[in-house]
């Protein structure tokens, strides 16, 4: 029985709000950064082969590059999660959408509208205020990752459309393969685990990646690009809320404001927009 797209809406959310616990089990595995990397992407790759089951034609279909940003994009949130806090490593990887703005007319031959542009300077104001304020060494460098994180989610996203002829689950598969093996030499004395720590990492791997991923794609075969964006921002509204109630990790003032900035603009390009296109 297919989907109807208020069905597909409901998946599309549940996807976001899984995703959105990301930021608190990412700071509760009693591991650093690279060792978080190595689990949460070793074990969503064995759960996303044995529930998709690629074939070989399906893996020839995978983009190298696409899985390599991916997997790049995986290791730098990870770090800017570990090294400042959840709600300022999140809502900086949602500044991707606007390298996408800015860099689709080169990748995708997409026309770059003075909208885009207006929306671009607003998000890069927001992210500047994360840089006000109380800001210690060790969080401006996750700071500064969580920057880097969103310009490889941006082309991530990117690359992705640029392959909608390929097979894009199965690029997403191998990314979590190459964060995988990417980390693993870099891990190795960084992973052991307690039951504790297991279990999150079977979390992080099994539900807030494998099962979100799948509810996400499934839903948007009946919702449009622009309604499963707007969608997706539940992730970093409620990420910082779980990191809250879990750890009592409170972000800034600055921050707060600076990641409401950012929503805004994308949330208002993004029903400009589809307005647009309609």
């Amino acid at each position: 029985m297919s989907l109807t797209p208020r069905q597909g809406r409901l998946l599309i959310a549940a996807a976001a709000l899984l995703w959105s616990t990301g930021g608190l089990a990412i700071k509760l595995v009693p591991l650093p950064a690279i060792g978080v990397v190595f689990w949460r992407s070793f074990v969503s790759f064995v759960f996303m082969v044995a529930v998709f089951r690629p074939s070989g034609e399906r893996w020839r279909k995978a983009s190298v590059s696409t899985a390599a940003v991916y997997a790049l994009m995986i290791l730098t949130f990870v770090t800017a999660t570990k090294t400042t806090t959840a709600a300022n490593a999140i809502f900086l990887q949602y500044t991707g959408p606007f390298y996408v703005l800015a860099l689709a007319p080169f990748v995708l031959k997409e026309r770059f509208r003075g909208a885009d542009a207006a929306a671009l300077a607003a998000a890069l104001g927001g992210m500047s205020l994360f840089f006000v304020g109380r800001l210690g060494s060790g969080q401006l460098v996750g700071n500064l990752v969580g920057v880097v994180s969103g310009f490889f989610f941006g082309v991530t996203v990117l690359l992705l459309r640029r392959d909608t002829s390929r097979d894009a689950l199965a690029s997403v598969i191998l990314g979590n393969l190459f964060a995988a093996l990417l980390s693993f030499p870099f891990a190795l004395g960084h992973l052991a685990l307690d039951a504790k720590g297991l279990a999150v990492v079977l979390f992080l791997g099994v539900v807030q990646m494998g099962i979100s991923y799948a509810l996400f794609v499934k839903g948007l075969a009946v919702v449009t690009a622009a309604e499963a964006s707007l969608l997706g921002m539940l992730e970093p509204l409620f990420n910082p809320v779980w990191a809250f109630l879990g750890i009592g990790e409170r972000p800034s003032g600055w921050a707060l404001l600076g990641g409401g900035i950012v929503l805004l603009s994308v949330a208002g390009r993004t029903v400009a927009g589809a307005r647009e296109r309609s």
